[in-house]
């Protein structure tokens, strides 16, 4: 009997070489490819059973052409690439790993956070450049630092990570605020509307799944509600957030300070809009990333 054939389309960000495939390639014939480019992805998936994708789309004229496929897994949270509704008309199970993150992005969310509230990069930065040995005083601040005891942290979703998010924001002295469409009882916990959320909280974190009726709401109406000293951060979906508007509001000092992990087009055009914004932390799509969870997955 023949194995059935398994086929992984861009398996290197997971697996860049410090984990092993060896107990998946136990269940097929097992072909690893490091990226698909989208010309290659129906001649990689010919034949294959069983397709796991990471960022690689599965469109419905994909799955067309590949008529032995039965099942999609996604090796990470959401499934927005792939096109689940013609994948149902052929009864092709779609999965994805929802859970296998969430220690790990919760603590990028406070990471990015601590960055924009005690600039810690800035400043040794700055002692690197000689600031700290030429000052006249024992200490001295470039940016104002903000102390998050008290403060109110506005969660957007209530997931598994956001929940974790919450737990570590409550360590810190914060007050937490969600807004879902799922509200429940969670301790001492506020759920409030997104307008609500968006005006009164310190900080607004981005923890909801990408959808068709939630691209872009993070618009420009929406960041002129926040308070001038907010902070707003992204470790969700880039296309959530219109960038072109946080930038706006970035530049114009309408918030404080924002942090963002994930951008709309990955890897990004060199004129999106965000690059060079004021007061932006940008990272590389990195708070899944430590060893722990890619091993897990």
């Amino acid at each position: 009997m023949s194995k059935r054939k398994i086929v992984i389309l861009d398996g290197h960000t997971l697996n860049p070489g410090d984990l092993s495939w060896d107990a998946l390639g136990e269940l097929g014939d097992l072909t690893v490819h490091a990226r698909t480019p989208p010309a290659e992805i129906i001649n990689r998936a010919a034949a294959a059973e069983i397709v796991f994708t990471n960022k690689t789309p599965i469109t419905a004229e994909t799955l067309a052409a590949l008529p032995a496929l039965r099942y999609i897994g996604v090796l990470a949270t959401g499934y927005n690439v792939v096109d689940t509704a013609a994948a149902r008309t052929r009864e092709i199970p779609v999965t994805n790993t929802p859970n296998y993150g969430t220690a790990a992005v919760a603590q990028m969310t406070l990471a990015l956070l601590l960055e924009l509230a005690s600039q810690p990069a800035l400043h040794s930065a700055s002692v690197a450049e000689g600031d700290w040995t030429a000052c006249p005083d024992f200490c001295y601040w470039k940016k104002p630092l903000v102390e998050l005891n008290g403060l109110t942290m506005g969660l957007v979703g209530f997931g598994a990570i956001a929940q974790a998010v919450a737990k570590r924001a409550q360590a810190f002295g914060m007050k937490v605020m969600i807004h879902t469409r799922t509200p429940r009882e969670a301790d001492g916990i506020e759920f409030v509307d997104r307008a609500t959320l968006f005006r009164e909280a310190d900080v607004v974190s981005l923890h909801c799944p990408l959808t068709n009726e939630n691209e872009g709401f993070v618009n420009a109406e929406l960041l002129a509600t926040m308070k001038p000293t907010a902070f707003f951060i992204n470790t969700a979906r880039g296309p959530l957030v219109n960038e072109t508007a946080l930038a706006a509001a970035l530049n114009n000092e309408q918030i404080a300070g924002a942090a963002t992990d994930v951008l709309s087009a990955e890897p990004p055009r060199t004129d999106n809009p965000l690059f060079g914004a004021k007061n932006l932390i940008i990272t590389p799509h990195i708070g899944w990333a430590t060893h722990a969870p890619r091993e897990s997955d």
